[in-house]
């Protein structure tokens, strides 16, 4: 199968792209290139052809021959949403809106998109793929309008499958940690301390990066009709916690640090999932992570590149600090386009 992967230079598909090759398919991929400062360590066994474009400028042209579009540029995470709205918008949701109308118009049979849990927002009760979605961010509501959007475009010739994944953790050559498990473990790794700011008692699904690629992999290679239109949880019901017990894997994986946890606060962010139906539709399907694995395998990353605190703190790993960055040094425009403008000052 011939798949062309957007954002194979971020956190996860820098992970998905070469389980891809290795299991036999032929990877083309899309990036913009924001993250390239970001790298970590050498810990993939292939890298992909690239194109270097934003998603927004992506032509049927270049999906030309693709049996399978596998969608995961797009701006992450909630404060950079928060930060610029308007512009996380434009290319979460009418960006992957239109990429997946290049798609269809290419002849692409198969559209993986990138959802997210954060969709549910807020719920007393557990959530599973019927419930109500409640989005309380600019990057959740983004996710559930090209679901909404994307679903009528299916068809006998073009088969979406929306994954709405858990809240990412695990180690990658593109680190990120600005995500809750890999930037606690940092914070401990470097500091000593898990200086929690809430009382963490809000819900968190939780899922490795590579269990997410395992499960672009099993819906690629599902029959058509089990994944066509679909919307799957990614993840699996027994790493549900509570933002406490995250902090508590870390330290288990850290025995010198110290756990302390802060007040309630703003956050209101609470969900239980349940991720039955992936495990069911799917029977190749299972994670082989959880919490405690994946804060063994960011201590034993960092031990080996011995992590400090400028690079856990830095620009690299945290996708806000990076994009301001870019603005500030006129890199990026207002819409996040690459400036015309040369920066080497040479003539």
């Amino acid at each position: 199968m011939k798949i062309v992967v957007t954002g194979t230079e971020g956190y996860l598909g820098c992970l998905l792209a070469p389980t891809l090759v290795e299991s036999g398919h032929s990877v083309l991929g899309v990036d913009t290139g924001y993250y390239k400062h970001g790298w970590l360590y050498n810990g993939v066994t292939a890298t992909v052809e690239t194109l270097a474009k934003d998603i927004r400028h992506i032509t049927e042209q270049d999906l030309a021959g693709a049996d399978a579009v596998v969608h995961m540029a797009e701006l992450s995470n909630d404060p950079l949403g928060e930060l610029i709205p308007d512009v996380t918008y434009t290319v979460n949701h009418l960006g992957s809106v239109r990429l997946a109308e290049m798609a269809k118009k290419a002849g692409v049979s198969r559209f993986v998109y990138m959802s997210s849990c954060s969709v549910y927002g807020v719920a007393e009760d557990t959530v599973d793929e019927t419930s109500a979605v409640n989005p309380q961010t600019a990057y959740a509501e983004c996710k559930a309008m090209v679901e909404r959007d994307l679903a009528p475009m299916a068809d006998d010739d073009f088969s979406p499958t929306f994954m709405r994944n858990a809240t990412a953790y695990g180690a990658s050559p593109r680190q990120r940690f600005d995500i809750v498990l890999n930037n606690l473990t940092g914070l401990a790794f470097t500091t000593g301390k898990i200086a929690m700011t809430s009382d963490g008692s809000p819900w968190r699904p939780l899922v490795h990066g590579l269990d997410i690629a395992k499960s672009i992999r099993a819906v690629l290679d599902a029959p058509r009709e089990l994944v066509h239109n679909q919307i799957f949880n990614v993840g699996d019901s027994k790493q549900v916690y509570r933002v406490r017990e995250i902090a508590e894997a870390v330290g288990r994986a850290l025995p010198e640090a110290e756990i302390t946890f802060g007040q309630a606060n703003g956050d209101n962010r609470s969900y239980k999932v349940n991720f039955d139906k992936i495990h069911s539709t799917l029977p190749g399907f299972a994670c082989d992570w959880d919490a405690d694995k994946g804060a063994t395998q960011l201590v034993e990353v960092f031990k080996a590149i011995d992590l400090d605190t400028e690079t856990f703190t830095g620009r690299g790993h945290t996708r806000l600090k990076q994009l301001e960055y870019l603005i500030k040094t006129g890199q990026l425009d207002s819409d996040l386009f690459w400036s015309s403008k040369p920066t080497t000052g040479i003539a």
